[in-house]
C-alpha cells in the first residue's frame, strides 16, 4: 500500500489506540504538522491527560491550561526530553503545536507510551485474586481442561447477569483499543516516515530565519569603530584582562597539583597504617564475602523451575485430574505456566535468609566505620543508642 494512502489508516488507528477520555482527532495531528495554533490546546489536554495517567495522578479537564502546561514541561524533564524549543512555548498555550507534536511522538518511541496505558488502564474483571471453595461445585464445567472450573467471577456472572453489563461494556471498548493498537503497531513504519517529514520542514525554516536574522544584524549593526571611538582602548583593557585571567588560572593550576600531591600522600600514608592494623578484621571480612557469594551462586546455578511474575490467578487444583471430567472438545493440552504456592514461600524464606545476611554483614562494616571516625574526635564521647 502507498505511503500516501495508509498515512490516514496509521494516524487514525494511533487515535483510537488513545485512552477515551484523551483522544485526538487525525484533523489535530496535521494542523500541527503544520504548526496552526487551533491544534495548540489540544495537544497540552492530550500530553497533560496520559502523562497522569503515566504517573497514576489524579486529574480534571476543567484544569487551569497554565497548570497543564507547567505540569507538562516538568514530566517531559523528568523523563529526559531536552528539547529546548518545548520549554520556551509560551503558558496560555497559544503557539507550538508542532512542537508538542515532537513531545508527543518522542514519548511514543521512548516510553513506550501505548503500551504503558493499556496495561495501567487494563479492566479488572476481579478473579486475580479470589480463591474459594465454589470450585468444587463447578468441576468440569471449564473449557479449560488445565483449570477444569469457574472462577469467583465466573460464578458470579452465572448467577446476576445483570450486574455485569457495565464490565462488558469496558471490555468491549478495551477490545475496540487493543484492536486499534495492533492496527497501530502495522502501519506504525508510516507514521515515523511522515515525522521525518515534519522534521525536514522544521530544518528548513530553521535555516530560513538563520539567514534572514543574519542578514538583518549586517545591515543594521555599524562598525564599531565608526560610532564608538573608545572601542579601541576598551579592546585592550579586555585583552589585557584576558592574559591577566590566564596567568591566575595557571597560578592556581599549580597550588592544586601541590595541594593534591599534599593529600595523595597523607591517604598513602594512613592506608598503610590501616591496614596493617586492621588485616585480621579484613581477611574476616572477605571471608564472610565470600561465604555469601558462594551461598547466592550455589542458589544460581540450582535448577530452577519457570516462575511466574506479576499478578497471578489463584485456582484451587484437586489431586484428581480435571481432564477426565472435562469437555470431549478437542482443546489444547499443553500445561499452563503456573507456580505453587509452597515454591513460592520456599523462595521467599531463601530469598529473605540471603538479605538478613547481607544486613549482618552491612551492620558490621557500618560499626567499623564509625569506630574509625570516633577515633580522630578529640575530646568526643560517641555513646550507642
Amino acid at each position: 500500500m502507498p505511503r500516501g494512502r495508509a498515512l490516514p489508516g496509521a494516524v487514525g488507528a494511533l487515535c483510537r489506540a488513545l485512552p477515551p477520555r484523551a483522544r485526538l482527532v487525525p484533523e489535530a495531528l496535521r494542523r500541527a504538522k503544520l504548526d496552526r495554533p487551533q491544534a495548540t490546546l489540544d495537544f497540552w489536554r492530550l500530553l497533560y491527560a496520559l502523562l497522569k495517567q503515566i504517573h497514576g495522578s489524579k486529574w480534571t479537564e476543567c484544569d487551569a491550561i497554565d497548570t497543564q502546561i507547567r505540569f507538562v514541561k516538568s514530566a517531559l524533564w523528568y523523563h529526559g526530553y531536552g528539547r529546548p524549543e518545548l520549554y520556551r512555548l509560551p503558558s496560555d498555550g497559544s503557539a507550538g503545536s508542532r512542537e508538542l507534536l515532537l513531545a508527543f511522538s518522542w514519548l511514543l518511541h521512548r516510553i513506550s507510551l501505548l503500551e504503558q496505558l493499556l496495561a495501567r488502564n487494563r479492566v479488572r474483571t476481579g478473579d486475580e485474586t479470589s480463591v474459594c471453595m465454589i470450585h468444587l461445585l463447578t468441576t468440569g464445567c471449564h473449557v479449560d481442561q488445565i483449570l477444569g472450573h469457574f472462577s469467583v467471577t465466573e460464578m458470579d456472572l452465572i448467577r446476576q447477569p445483570e450486574n455485569y453489563k457495565q464490565l462488558v461494556q469496558l471490555l468491549e471498548l478495551e477490545t475496540m483499543q487493543l484492536e486499534a493498537f495492533l492496527e497501530w503497531k502495522q502501519l506504525e513504519p508510516v507514521y515515523w516516515q511522515w515525522m521525518e517529514t515534519v522534521l525536514d520542514n522544521m530544518a528548513e525554516e530553521g535555516n530560513t530565519c538563520k539567514l534572514q536574522d543574519t542578514h538583518i544584524e549586517k545591515s543594521r549593526l555599524p562598525k564599531a569603530t565608526s560610532c564608538c571611538p573608545w572601542a579601541g582602548s576598551l579592546t585592550g583593557q579586555i585583552n589585557k584582562l584576558s592574559r591577566d585571567l590566564m596567568a591566575l588560572r595557571d597560578q592556581l593550576h599549580e597550588l592544586v597539583t601541590h595541594r593534591r600531591s599534599a593529600w595523595e600522600e597523607k591517604v598513602k600514608t594512613r592506608a598503610e597504617d590501616l591496614q596493617k592494623e586492621d588485616f585480621a578484621a579484613t581477611v574476616r571480612k572477605i571471608q564472610e564475602a565470600v561465604e555469601l557469594k558462594l551461598l547466592d551462586l550455589s542458589n544460581l546455578c540450582a535448577p530452577k523451575k519457570n516462575k511466574m511474575h506479576g499478578l497471578c490467578r489463584l485456582v484451587y487444583r484437586s489431586k484428581h485430574s480435571a481432564s477426565k471430567i472435562g469437555f470431549s472438545r478437542s482443546v489444547s493440552k499443553e500445561p499452563a505456566p503456573a507456580v505453587s504456592a509452597t515454591e513460592v514461600i520456599r523462595e521467599l524464606q531463601m530469598r529473605e535468609a540471603s538479605l538478613q545476611r547481607e544486613l549482618k554483614q552491612l551492620r558490621e562494616e557500618c560499626r567499623q566505620r564509625l569506630d574509625e571516625i570516633a577515633e580522630g574526635l578529640d575530646g568526643v564521647i560517641c555513646i550507642s543508642p
